[in-house]
């Protein structure tokens, strides 16, 4: 019948035959409106609940960090990792930052000195290059004693090299050269002061090397092979190192391997606050050594760097001997001599501390306050965090006998 085209065929589980009548309008309003909103809600939920379980796009989405904890194949536990990607833009911008900020503190250091031969009585001259960082805006400036020091530069036994003639500072951007005098040099440290007459100079900030981490970023400036306001970068390889150098001084120092080079002696190794954290001073050099330098840190220059500055010497309290390490192998080469690990008292100088307090040649110390001595170092270590005028005990072994003495340190000459 005509007035029945309007009927459309339904499935249905009771009856497949029946037939329902339906009005034009009713089925383009489903079609058309109802049924997109239908699926979008589910395929808007199919999405959500798979973005969810995703940890980026979840972090994306919801705008927070991934703390569920995340397990590596070998059991490890990460936790509070956080999965946001590094913006290299940002790392790069950080290192920008930070040169801006501490290249107007850094300068060249030339060196001038005398050099004779055993063959002439005539002298030349020889020049040496390094860097220094401004430490006072009246121009200040701390360095490595070995670069302006000539005890402190090798030489052979064909040649004698004399005290410097002249010491040059070059500043950032500046092509006015400075002539420098010595403040104060101290070889036991490898640190130095010297200033030039100058004001209005842009002070370093000096961070805090306590504080440091392995990894942490991290940026070496200075004068390497004279080119002037070189920057590198690298990550804190390593804390307290114990280093010692060409000349038998030790050193416990920072390693990084940013690279430093001749003529880095005496710059900065900075944070990524642009802070100063130490002095660049050593690197290991030979067949297949590479991204090993090291820094004193900057903690240690600070009570060095004042004593520089007010009595041109570091103020020392001492005890006045001179001494050997007494080892396993000592005791084993030696198995008649009634010796103890410790530190062997080899010389006791006239009128010091040690004498007055009794001690003899042959003694051995083997503690220091209560604190186990084992070497020479670990008892300058001792020594050191006390102040002239403080008493230290010691504990002695003398012919196989313990005996205690206590010595009231004075200022080392």
């Amino acid at each position: 019948m005509e007035e029945n085209k309007n009927f459309v065929e339904v499935k249905a589980s009771e009856n497949k035959n029946v037939k329902t009548p339906k009005s034009q309008n009713g089925y383009s309003f489903g079609r058309n409106i109802v049924v997109p909103f239908i699926s979008g809600v589910v395929g808007a939920g199919v999405l959500l609940g798979v973005c969810l379980n995703v940890p980026y796009v979840k972090n994306n989405l919801l705008g927070t960090n991934n703390t569920t904890p995340i397990y590596s194949q070998s059991g490890i536990n990460y936790n509070n990792v956080n999965t946001n990607m590094l913006s290299l833009s940002s790392f790069s911008d950080t290192g920008t930052y930070v040169a801006q900020k501490v290249l107007p503190s850094i300068v060249g250091i030339r060196v001038q000195y005398s050099v004779s031969t055993i063959f002439s009585r005539a002298t030349s001259t020889a020049t040496a290059e390094g860097s220094g960082v401004i430490i006072s805006e009246d121009g200040y400036i701390l360095t490595n004693n070995h670069v302006i020091s000539s005890s402190s530069n090798s030489s052979s036994s064909f040649y004698t090299v004399g005290e410097a003639s002249t010491i040059t500072v070059s500043l950032y951007n500046d092509d006015t050269t400075y002539e420098a005098k010595v403040i104060g040099t101290d070889e036991q440290t490898d640190l130095a002061i010297i200033k030039i007459d100058k004001s209005g100079l842009t002070a370093a900030e000096l961070g805090d090397s306590d504080s440091l981490q392995v990894g942490e970023w991290c940026m070496a400036i200075g004068n390497p092979l004279g080119m002037q306001s070189s920057v590198t970068s690298g990550s804190i390889s390593a804390l307290n190192r114990k280093i010692t150098d060409s000349d038998g001084n030790s050193f416990v120092l920072v390693q990084t391997d940013a690279a430093i080079n001749e003529g880095n002696s005496g710059g900065a190794l900075v944070n990524s606050k642009g802070q100063v954290i130490g002095i660049n001073t050593l690197k290991a050099s030979g067949t297949g050594v590479e991204g090993l330098g090291f820094a004193i840190p900057i903690n240690s220059t600070k009570s060095i760097t004042s004593d520089l500055i007010q009595y041109n010497k570091v103020k020392r309290p001492y005890i006045g001997i001179t001494g050997s390490d007494i080892t396993d192998s000592i005791i084993k080469n030696n198995p008649t001599a009634k010796l103890v690990i410790g530190a062997y008292v080899r010389g006791v100088e006239d009128y010091s501390p040690a004498e007055k307090a009794g001690l003899k040649i042959g003694d051995i110390i083997i503690k220091a306050d209560g604190k186990e001595v084992k070497t020479m170092d670990d008892l300058n270590e001792i020594k050191n965090t006390h102040n002239i005028g403080d008493t230290m005990t010691l504990t002695i072994s003398r012919d196989g006998n313990e005996k205690e003495l206590t010595v009231t340190l004075s200022e080392q000459p």
